[in-house]
């Protein structure tokens, strides 16, 4: 799918990002729920959730409803959330159950989706129970993390992920690391508004004063992958800094993975948070920051979370209020397109070559 007036250029220097229409038509988006959210790896949940048989969660992956949960054979499955009777819904929320039974007529279904009871069902002609279960997704875990792919076709999550297991698991306590807070956010622009905000460092010296204070600007850069880019931020040496947390020079940078394509992973020395960008509608977005940390209960740990939680609300008011103006801007008559800084916008493109590619295919 593209505009006739847009053709994606690999040449960055010559480069212009997609209309504007592309973040403002509600069909742009029921396109990218089909063909970019129903058919990559979406961050679906936490292994904690589903780590003892019976254990499950619900959640909602490009429109569609889905329950993951830990069998009694202890195999990690995917399904549909939806009755194969009149679509009511088969679990809700969280938990852990035996089996599961639908909200509306009772239809029960054993832990790996089979269609186990019908009451008051008998007498049905040309139908055959036990071809009615639930219809599986693809799940996979990385660390602390659950993906689910709605492809039955898709490739592996390593092919997604790349080398980010490698690089991130070189960290002693990468897989001690556990849910420490979370919170949502809603704000009133398109989703890939948020993401291209994200992808590049260049707004930072004007948009968030106190990050620019302590990110070594000059030397931030961004390198981009098949599915992901890393951006690379050198921490500075600064009072009362917020950021550093060793006087170790190699542990005192920070890491903004981006995943395609709506996953941020930001990874520090002492702590990592995820950020999942899910789209509301054509102008309004979901953020929900999730941070791990070692150890979280201890007292001077939780005054960490606090402190760094702290600092991403204000980092985060910061791209909300630039966010919603930029949402805004692309409603003007008098915008439809814009060019790439060579410098500082190489992950933005990257980003934009993937969606068209996944768009078009």
């Amino acid at each position: 799918m593209s505009d006739q007036d847009y053709k994606f250029d690999e040449r960055l220097a010559y480069a212009s990002t997609p209309p504007s229409r592309w973040y403002t038509d509600a069909s742009v988006l029921e396109l990218e729920k089909e063909k970019v959210f129903g058919r990559t790896w979406q961050l679906a949940g936490r292994t904690e959730q589903v780590s003892e048989p019976g254990q499950f969660f619900t959640t909602l992956i490009a429109d569609e409803p889905v329950i993951v949960v830990r069998g009694a054979d202890e195999t990690l499955r995917a399904f549909s959330n939806v009755c194969r009777h009149r679509a009511g819904p088969v679990a809700s929320g969280s938990g852990q159950r035996k089996s599961f039974q639908c909200g509306y007529h009772g239809w029960s279904y054993a832990l790996d989706g089979r269609l186990t009871g019908t009451p008051e069902f008998e007498g049905v002609e040309c139908w055959n129970k036990a071809e009615q279960s639930l219809p599986l997704f693809r799940v996979e875990t990385w660390g602390a993390l659950v993906f689910v792919n709605l492809d039955r076709e898709c490739a592996p999550l390593s092919e997604t992920l790349g080398d980010i297991p490698l690089r991130v698991g070189q960290r002693d306590d990468w897989h001690s690391l556990r849910l420490a807070a979370r919170k949502d956010w809603e704000l009133d622009c398109n989703w890939k508004v948020y993401v291209d905000n994200y992808l590049e460092g260049y707004h930072i010296p004007i948009v968030h004063p106190s990050l620019n204070r302590e990110i070594d600007y000059a030397r931030y850069r961004t390198e981009t992958h098949h599915l992901y880019s890393i951006q690379h931020a050198p921490i500075k040496q600064v009072d009362k800094a917020r950021l550093r947390a060793s006087e170790k020079t190699e542990e005192n940078k920070a890491q903004f993975f981006w995943i395609f394509p709506n996953l941020m992973l930001n990874v520090y020395a002492d702590n990592f948070s995820t950020n999942l960008i899910v789209p509301l509608g054509a102008a309004r977005t979901l953020t929900i920051f999730e941070w791990y940390f070692r150890e979280p209960e201890k007292p001077v740990v939780r005054e960490k979370i606090e402190s760094t939680i702290e600092f991403s609300d204000e980092i985060q008011l910061e791209d909300i209020s630039i966010c919603e103006a930029v949402q805004r801007g692309l409603r003007s008559r008098n915008y439809t397109k814009g060019r790439y800084s060579v410098k500082r916008e190489n992950g933005v493109h990257h980003f934009h070559k993937l969606l068209t590619e996944f768009l078009e295919r």
